[in-house]
Order: structure tokens, then sequence, then C-alpha cells
């Protein structure tokens, strides 16, 4: 079933009354740009009927909005001998700052479009965005997919059954319904369309290489609001430096803030965020025994002498508190690894907001010690603080120093 299907359509429901929603703010808007031509801008008495109609338009699109966390505009256009008699009575008065409400008064219903506009895209962001991190999954899966239907020997030139691509195309097009037109697409978003319409060998390289990761760089950018502000509990930063603070330096975080999920976002935010790797992504073939994702991620490493060398590393996110990482559980996943398709799995990363056992610590260094692949490394929570400490940015953005 697919990505967009399995909420049962409840989020179809939803973006039928966003987009009717969007349908009438465009309809204002665009009837704000022609009304505010036919506003004089001098002192002009009269009436307008062309004018007249289209405030009283204007009105009942107004009022056919719904409010967004309980706000919707309220400014419509002015009248227009109120308009004449404000402006009359400024240049009677003689003061700028009259001048200059006048027109602020007049541009208020511009004002406030834009402002229901900013959070209309807002809110349209937050309703579609736990749909689209499943779709950009089916994508990494699809490509996998087609990747595996291609021959060692193939060609660029070669073609590729029709079918290996009905899944990614089926995708691409639920992200278009998702994305609507108050979400900008990607840039190669267009390249991507027509590589996979050409379907050639050489077309899914230049997916792979270019397209499908410019795309999910993009789209992932903008699924948490990265321009939204965390928040600060005072107006001015030297009053803490004048209170000369003292007292101990804490380094644990409060892990029990956030869930499990936020624990995934955060491990690849960290990953995203880190020079020296690329194209991060969620997996989505297995599903750990606590229901947790895998992510997969390219490791570079650059060497003067012997070039670029690239390392597929999964990393196991396990937001465990109250217990630690048992030897059963570090060797069960081990052995998922073998599971998964080319390009193999390099190096096998379990981060973890606890702890590891003796046991599991003690199996791990003589397996790395054997020289097995993949190679195993652990990521306790005593070494996420260190990693966290030189990135004070995620710390506040996931809220991990509150009581």
């Amino acid at each position: 079933m697919s990505a967009l299907n399995t909420q049962n359509n409840s989020i179809m429901a939803a973006l039928e009354q966003f987009e009717a929603t969007e349908a009438n703010l465009i309809k204002l808007e665009r009837l704000w740009d022609e009304v505010a031509t036919m506003i004089p801008t001098e002192i002009s008495f009269g009436a307008n009927l062309e004018y007249e109609d289209r405030v009283r338009s204007f009105d009942l699109l107004l009022a056919s909005l719904p409010k967004i966390e309980g706000w919707k505009p309220t400014a419509t256009p002015p009248d227009l001998d109120g308009v004449a008699q404000s402006r009359f009575d400024a240049m009677e008065i003689d003061e700028p700052s009259a001048h200059v409400s006048i027109e602020r008064w007049i541009e208020e219903p511009g004002r406030e479009l834009q402002e229901y506009r900013f959070r209309f895209n807002n809110m349209r962001r937050a309703l579609i965005r736990d749909a689209l991190i499943g779709l950009i999954d089916q994508i990494d899966a699809d490509i996998r997919g087609v990747r595996a239907v291609v021959g060692v020997d193939a060609e660029r030139s070669d073609q590729i059954e029709k079918e290996a691509w009905g899944g990614m195309r089926e995708h691409m097009k639920q992200i278009e319904v998702l994305l609507g037109s108050s979400v900008k697409k990607p840039a190669r978003w267009t390249d991507m369309m027509r590589h996979m319409h050409f379907g050639c060998v050489g077309d899914l390289h230049d997916i792979e290489a270019m397209d499908w990761p410019d795309i999910k760089g993009t789209l992932r950018k903008g699924l948490y609001g990265a321009n939204e502000a965390v928040p600060v509990e005072v107006e001015d930063l030297s009053a803490l430096v004048a209170t000369r603070p003292t007292g101990p330096i804490t380094t644990a975080l409060t892990w029990s803030n956030i869930d499990d999920q936020t624990f995934e976002r955060l491990i690849f935010t960290l990953i995203s965020d880190t020079p020296g790797y690329e194209n991060p992504e969620w997996l989505m073939q297995t599903r750990a025994p606590d229901r947790g994702r895998d992510l997969s991620v390219m490791r570079v490493i650059q060497d003067e002498l012997s070039g670029t060398l690239r390392l597929r590393v999964v990393i196991q996110c396990k937001h465990w508190t109250s217990r630690s990482v048992s030897l059963s559980e570090v060797s069960s996943t081990k052995d998922q690894m073998a599971l998964w398709p080319n390009p193999r799995v390099d190096v096998l990363i379990v981060a973890t907001s606890g702890r590891f056992t003796a046991d599991a610590v003690t199996w791990i260094d003589q397996h790395n010690a054997n020289g097995v692949s993949p190679r195993i490394e652990m990521w306790p929570e005593s070494h996420l603080e260190r990693l966290l400490a030189a990135r004070p940015a995620i710390i506040a953005e996931f809220g991990l120093r509150g009581h």
C-alpha cells in the first residue's frame, strides 16, 4: 500500500480543505492587487461602482478563510471617500506621521494577506511532513529496486524495463500532490522526471548521483522549520554576563525530553550537518524490535595519496534510557546487515541514548579485532554527549538541556 494511502485517506480530506482555502486565498490576493491599483493616490471624492463591487467580493472571500491558530485577516479595502477625507485632514494638520498612518491603513489588507499566506504555508508543511518522510523513504527503496534490475555489464544507453520505474513514478506524483503550489519544487525535479521518462541506465546513474540527492536534501531541509525560532527566555544576553554566573557545568543531556522518532531525527540531523558524510537516508527494509528505523549514509574519507574512499554506514538508533544494549541485540543487528542489497554495509553504528553491556563491548572489540565486516561502532550516550557538546545548536533545537 502506498505511503499516501496508509493514513486511510484522512490526509487527503485535510488536503482538500487546504486546497479550497488556497483557492480562495489566491483569489483574494489577485483581487487585492486589482483593488489597490484603483485607490487614488491623490485626494479624490466620488463613487466608483467597479471598486465597490470588488470590495464586496473581497469581503465574501475574506469571510470564507478559516482561522489559523485562532487568527485570520480582518482588514478590508478602505472606503474611497474615507481615504480622500483622511488625506484632506492630514494635509490640513501637515504632520508627516498622519500621512504615513493613512497609507499604512490603506495597505493593511495586503499586509494581512501576506501574514496569512506565511502562516498557511507553514501549516501546510506541518500537515504533509509525516507523509512526505514516508514517500522519501519509498523513493530511496525504489531507486535500489531499479538498480537491482540493472545488470553489472549494462551500458548507459541500455533501456530499463518500464515496469521497474512504476513505483518511483507513482511516489513522485504523490509528492507533487503533497507539495501543491505553496511549496516550491526542488531545482532538479524536472531533471528527475525527464530521466525517469527516458528510462535508460545512464538516466538511473544521473538520478542516483545528481537528481535525487538534490531533491531529497531540499525536501528534508523544509520539513522541520529551519527558519523557526528556538525559544529564548532572556531579552538581553549581556544581563546574563553581568550577573557573573557560577556553578557546576552539566555535561549530561536530558534524553527523556525526546521520543524515539525525535531521537532518530536528531541522529539524522547530526550526520546531515557533519562534513565527510553524504547522501543520508532513512531505510525501510527492516525494523528493529523496538520499531526503530535504520539510517544509511556514505562516509567519505579523503586521502592525498590514495584518493577518495566511500564507506557505506548504517546506523541503528535505540532511544533507550532505562536499559543497556545487550550482546544479543548487537549480534542480531549485525546479522541483519547481510540482508541489505548492494552496496554492502561497511560500518554498522549502534547509536543509543543509553549504554552497552560489558559483554556487548567485549564482543564488539573482538569482532573488530578479527577484521570481520562490517566494522561495528558504538555511540553510547557519553559519546553522543561529546559530539553534541561541539554542536550546541542541535542541543537547543531538540531541547536536550531542559529539566
